[in-house]
């Protein structure tokens, strides 16, 4: 269910702590154009720590994104979190068909994973001959705790949707990143790509290089801490904290005294998370870094970080080379792309 399968036209819809994102992209040539999406927020703790603890509240939430959204599709694609994954690359005879090698992995996967077959979701894609001995390939095995995966799946078929994807959060990213690439200063195959994608309560960095994935980590930092420093100071509901948040209307005050700490936290969050991985690896740096997520639409919060941390950092918008359809409102979909990542890199499967 991971990786493969061949599908309808589908959309992208991203699950998040906060809200549900919703992207339907169409592809003429090369060209991609974007023709629905939806931001429909979420009650408070229907999602905890990426999982689902109120299926009902994420199925009547996606009812309502599909309905802002106005798309008429019915096939959907989903990921789970990367920290509820696990993942390994392991080497293979190249002489064997798929259903030969399905059939081994099922043999040999109690070595890979430590739950039982029958209480996980597994799946698996070939990536190429392998460097070390060119009669084996390297296979990609993923695996997650199956009610990971089921709970999603119930959570959109609840809104009468059909799940034809589960994806990863991280592949998904990755998916979308060939979308920026070409808007980085230092871009280039041989590069290494920080992408901090700081969401309401999670900040997850992914470290690619050459293009792919090579280091994932989760910190529990996010937008949440903003939003109930609004609410504390200024006496206002969570809901008015976050719509004052996003649209202004807050006292003089705001900026320097709850904004400006934040952003310092939030700049100090990013770098401590890239301290980690240049001591886990035997990297130097990274060549630039991208924000993502809701907190990255912090008005140029992406100068302040490349103040302080030194490193060359855009904010993330695929969209900035796709055509719009009538139905989508640029301004919105403007303010939303830093968001839209994983759900633009959901959406990217239909092309598969």
């Amino acid at each position: 269910m991971f990786l493969r399968r061949k599908k309808p036209s589908l959309f992208g819809i991203d699950i998040s702590t906060a809200a549900i994102k919703l992207l339907e992209l169409s592809k003429a040539g090369t060209l991609l154009r974007v023709e629905s999406y939806g931001v429909v927020p979420l009650p408070q703790d229907a999602v905890v720590e990426k999982t689902i603890a109120n299926a009902e509240a994420i199925g009547n939430t996606v009812k309502a994104v599909v309905a802002q959204s106005g798309s008429k599709l019915k096939h959907v694609a989903v990921a789970v979190a990367a920290s509820s994954v696990i993942s390994k690359v392991i080497s293979m005879p190249g002489n064997l068909s798929d259903d030969e090698m399905e059939a081994q992995i099922e043999l040999e996967a109690d070595q890979y994973i430590p739950y039982a077959l029958d209480e996980v979701s597994l799946d698996f894609e070939v990536q190429g001959r392998s460097d070390k001995n060119p009669d084996m390939v390297d296979v990609l095995l993923v695996a997650s705790r199956r009610e990971n995966v089921e709970d999603r799946v119930a959570a959109v078929e609840l809104a009468g949707l059909k799940v034809e994807i589960v994806d990863i959060e991280s592949y998904a990213l990755e998916n979308a990143f060939s979308l920026i690439i070409n808007q980085l200063p230092e871009g280039g195959p041989e590069t290494t790509i920080a992408i901090a994608d700081i969401g309401a309560t999670m900040t997850t960095l992914n470290v690619l290089h050459n293009g792919r994935i090579i280091y994932t980590r989760e910190q529990g930092f996010g937008g949440k801490q903003l939003t109930e420093e609004i609410q504390r100071r200024y006496g206002l509901s969570y809901e008015e904290a976050g719509l004052a948040k996003k649209h202004g209307g807050l006292p003089d005050n705001y900026m320097t005294e709850v904004l400006e700490p934040f952003k310092q936290a939030l700049a100090q969050q990013v770098g401590r998370s890239l301290q980690f991985f240049l001591s886990s690896s035997s990297h130097k740096g990274v060549d630039n870094l991208v924000l993502a997520g809701g907190c990255a639409s912090i008005a140029a919060i992406d100068r302040y970080v490349e103040q302080s941390l030194g490193i060359p950092t855009i904010v993330a918008n695929p969209f900035l080379n796709m055509s719009l359809s009538n139905r989508v409102k640029p301004q919105s979909l403007s303010n939303d792309a830093s968001a839209m990542m994983t759900a633009c890199g959901l959406a990217l499967r239909s092309f598969d």
